[in-house]
């Protein structure tokens, strides 16, 4: 599976379990640590943790699994890394305060 592939299952993992505003950028090049970021809402701390276990569920499915999570859905962001697909996903305030996606901007859009 190439890494823009992890990044659409996860993006389509995410999908299915609700999450809001699902975007998948393409950042090889632009970041030192990953090439793929996937960024997500959910509605609630209960919401987070579940679509956090989804996605990561979803892949372990397909033998591939996250070297690590973090976060704390209580702080409204929680994180699943892949080492070059990294997965955010935020309840809507952490988003809007974060506002991670402005590092991205200029970057392309996969979904």
């Amino acid at each position: 599976m190439t890494d823009k592939e992890l990044a659409q299952a996860l993006a389509d993992a995410l999908d299915s379990a609700k999450a809001l505003d699902v975007k998948v950028y393409n950042i090889k090049g632009r970041s030192s640590i990953t090439d793929f970021t996937v960024v997500a809402t959910g509605n609630s701390a209960p919401h987070l943790r579940a679509l956090i276990r989804d996605a990561d569920n979803a892949l372990n499915k397909l033998g591939i699994r996250s070297v690590r999570q973090s976060g704390d859905p209580e702080s409204g962001w929680m994180l699943l890394d892949y080492i070059n697909v990294i997965v955010h996903v935020f309840s809507p305030e952490a988003r809007i305060y974060y506002d991670i996606e402005k590092f991205w901007e200029t970057a392309e859009a996969v979904s």
